[in-house]
C-alpha cells in the first residue's frame, strides 16, 4: 500500500488498493476459467477543489476506475474513503489519513444513495447518456427526485438558474434531447451533475465526442463551475493537452495499474517513467517548424487477461532490465508529491514535454 496518510491539503477521496476483475466465463455452464484485470491495485488521492486528471491508452482502465468509486460497478477489492458530510458510518479504526472519512466501498445500498448526492458523473456519450423520452427539465431534475428534494416551484426556478449557468436557455426546458447539438447535450449532462450541488464530479471524457472549437467552451465552462462551486474532478481523458489545461495533477494508468502521478507541470516536465516519457513525447507543439521526435514503443500492449510477470510495461520498454521481468514494482513516493512505480526512476533521465 502506498504511504499516503499525510499528503499535503484537505483530502476529499483517498483510493487505496483498488480492484476490479472481470470473470471471462466459458461454456454453458458459464464456468470462469479467468479473469481480466481491468483495475489491479491503484491508490491515488483527491483533494477538494482540485482536479486529478486520470490519463492512459484506451483499456487502460480508467473509466473503470472512476466507474468503482461511484459503484456503477461493484469493486473487487480495495477501499475508496470519502469525507462525506451525509454519511456516518464506522470505518473500524484506521489512521489519520481515513478518520472523519467513510469507505464508499463498504457502504449500503442505502447509505451508498446518500453518498451520490455529493459525488456525480459527467458521461462520455451525451447522446447515450440522456434519456430520448425525457424533456430536459425531467433531465435535470431526475436526481431531485430520486432523492425526494423536488419541489414543484422551487426546483423549476432552480433548474432555470442552473441551464442558464450552463449556457442554455429557459425556453430549452421542454425539449427533448434530440435538438440539440453535441455541445448543449453535454452541457446538459453537466446540469444533471450539479443538479444535487455534488463535492466530486466524475467526467469521463467528457469532451471527447465534441468537435475542437466546442471542447475549449466546455472545459472553461468546467473550470468555472469548479471555481464558483468548489468542486473536485477527476477528469478521465487520453487527450494530454486537455488535460494539461484542466489538471492540477495527473495520474497515468497502463493495463490496469497506476505508473505515476504528479502535479501536471511536474509530470511533463520531468516524467519519472518510461510510458510517461512516451505519452508526453505524443502531445502535439503549436509550431508548424517543429520536427516531431515521438517515441515509438515496440510491441503491443499487455493483455490484462494475462499480464507478463514482473511490470506490466517491460515487453514495451527500452529500459527494461532482468529485474524488470520477474519484480513488480512498487508505487511510491519518490519525490515530494510525485508517486512513480518504475525500478530504474532514480537513475533514468527522461525529457518530458
Amino acid at each position: 500500500m502506498t504511504d499516503m496518510s499525510n499528503p499535503k491539503g484537505n483530502v476529499l477521496l483517498e483510493v487505496n488498493n483498488l480492484i476490479k476483475y472481470f470473470p471471462i466465463q466459458k461454456g454453458m455452464m458459464k464456468k470462469t476459467t479467468g479473469a481480466v484485470k481491468a483495475v489491479d491495485d491503484v491508490s491515488f488521492f483527491v483533494r477538494e477543489g482540485e482536479t486529478l486528471g486520470l490519463v492512459g491508452e484506451s483499456g487502460c482502465g480508467k473509466t473503470t476506475a472512476g466507474r468503482c468509486i461511484i459503484r456503477l460497478y461493484e469493486p473487487t477489492g480495495g477501499e475508496a474513503f470519502f469525507r462525506s458530510s451525509l454519511v456516518q458510518h464506522a470505518n473500524g479504526g484506521g489512521d489519520q489519513a481515513t478518520q472523519g472519512m467513510v469507505d464508499i466501498i463498504k457502504l449500503k445500498p442505502n447509505e451508498m444513495k446518500q453518498i451520490r448526492q455529493e459525488i456525480s458523473m459527467i458521461f462520455q456519450d451525451p447522446i447515450n447518456s440522456l434519456n430520448p423520452r425525457m424533456t430536459v427539465s425531467d433531465i435535470v431534475a431526475e436526481p431531485l427526485t430520486i432523492h425526494g428534494r423536488y419541489i414543484k416551484n422551487e426546483s423549476e426556478d432552480m433548474i432555470i438558474r442552473l441551464l442558464e449557468r450552463v449556457g442554455l436557455r429557459p425556453d430549452h426546458l421542454r425539449r427533448y434531447p434530440h435538438e440539440f447539438s453535441g455541445g448543449q447535450r453535454q452541457r446538459i449532462g453537466i446540469a444533471r451533475a450539479l443538479s444535487m450541488n455534488p463535492r466530486l464530479v466524475i467526467c469521463d471524457e467528457p469532451v471527447s465526442a465534441l468537435d475542437v472549437s466546442i471542447q475549449a467552451q466546455t472545459l472553461n465552462l468546467l473550470q468555472d463551475l469548479q471555481r464558483d462551486f468548489n468542486l473536485a474532478y477527476i477528469f478521465v481523458a487520453h487527450d494530454l493537452s486537455v488535460v494539461q489545461h484542466i489538471s492540477n495533477r495527473v495520474a497515468v494508468m497502463y493495463v490496469g495499474k497506476l505508473v505515476e502521478m504528479a502535479d501536471a507541470e511536474t509530470l511533463y516536465l520531468t516524467p519519472l517513467h518510461p510510458f510517461t516519457d512516451a505519452l508526453m513525447s505524443s502531445v502535439p507543439k503549436a509550431d508548424p517548424k517543429y520536427k516531431s521526435d515521438r517515441i515509438i514503443m515496440q510491441g503491443d500492449v499487455a493483455d490484462p487477461s494475462n499480464p507478463p510477470p514482473g511490470c506490466y510495461f517491460h515487453p514495451r520498454c527500452r529500459y527494461a532490465i532482468d529485474r524488470c521481468k520477474t519484480e513488480a514494482p512498487v508505487f511510491r513516493e519518490l519525490k515530494p508529491d510525485h508517486f512513480v512505480s518504475c525500478h530504474r526512476s532514480e537513475e533514468l533521465q527522461l525529457r518530458g514535454v
